[in-house]
């Protein structure tokens, strides 16, 4: 009786995270893996073919940009590691009493508006007007108003700045963890402070490294408003032709099988990465 009252209640509990899956995750991209795959011949008339996979791979565009989403997202997450692993060091191994809470706080509370505001914020501060431009020119480097914004630059900053806290959290929560008398007898064996680091520190922050990674390139190659807003018109990034292939063109089918695309080099990216730190996933998530 005990045994069938702890079975239910494990399957209660588990029942709004399976429909979550299968309702939320799994139904759509069948749904889209089917669309992806229907070639329309009329306004009634569907088909099955490769039609919309074949203009990928011919159109010269869709696979420029989506190699260059996919290089920039490698970057853009690499850099984001960069920035985040010395302040995540700082308040796993620094950080004491009230003061680590504290920093964790300041990273946090950027995060409490949305990325539309985020966004926007980088904007007042990097267009012609705005308060870097302004400093230039105050400053004599600068004959006039100087325009940072709808560039390459501009967009991996808006990026960069939106996926540090995903890489910061997983990276705190590893270090966090980590003896540091191991630092110590690394430097006691004659390490400086790159043996030290490529040895000992790295190895240990290995899962919070992969996992902030993972996360980070997914949330940068799936990333919309950043890339259009900061990159403006000339932006090419893969989601805005998705976005133009379903609600512009209303092209679902050609729209669904360049989701696929996406989702399949995400899916081969955190693959690749996963084998190349040999590291699983089961390790790496939890």
């Amino acid at each position: 009786m005990k045994s069938s009252a702890s079975r239910l209640s494990l399957w209660l509990l588990l029942t709004p995270f399976l429909l979550w899956i299968v309702l939320l995750v799994l139904v759509p991209h069948m749904q889209m893996l089917r669309v992806s795959f229907q070639v329309r011949e009329s306004w009634d008339t569907l088909a099955w073919g490769l039609e919309q996979y074949q203009n990928f791979f011919t159109e010269s565009y869709y696979w420029r940009t989506f190699v260059r989403t996919g290089v920039m997202s490698l970057f853009t997450t690499f850099l984001t590691l960069l920035v985040a692993f010395p302040v995540a060091w700082y308040i796993a191994k620094m950080a004491r009493g009230r003061s680590k809470g504290i920093l964790f706080l300041a990273c946090l509370i950027p995060f409490w508006a949305s990325e539309l505001v985020r966004t926007y914020g980088w904007m007042i501060l990097l267009r012609e007007s705005g308060l870097f431009s302004s400093w230039l020119q105050a400053l004599g480097w600068a004959d006039g108003p100087v325009e940072m914004l709808y560039n390459d630059v501009a967009v991996i900053i808006g990026l960069v700045y939106n996926g540090l806290l995903f890489m910061v959290v997983p990276l705190v929560t590893t270090l966090d963890g980590m003896d540091e008398n191991l630092v110590e007898a690394g430097y006691d064996l004659g390490g400086g402070h790159a043996t030290v680091l490529r040895e000992v520190v790295v190895p240990w922050a290995m899962p919070g490294i992969v996992s902030g990674c993972i996360v980070v390139f997914m949330l940068t190659l799936g990333s919309y408003l950043t890339p259009v807003l900061m990159g403006g018109k000339d932006s090419a990034w893969f989601t805005e032709q998705i976005f133009t292939q379903f609600i512009t063109r209303f092209n679902w089918e050609q729209g669904a099988a360049l989701g696929v695309l996406l989702l399949v080099l995400s899916s081969v990216m955190v693959w690749l990465g996963l084998k190349l730190s040999g590291q699983s996933l089961r390790k790496v998530m939890g």
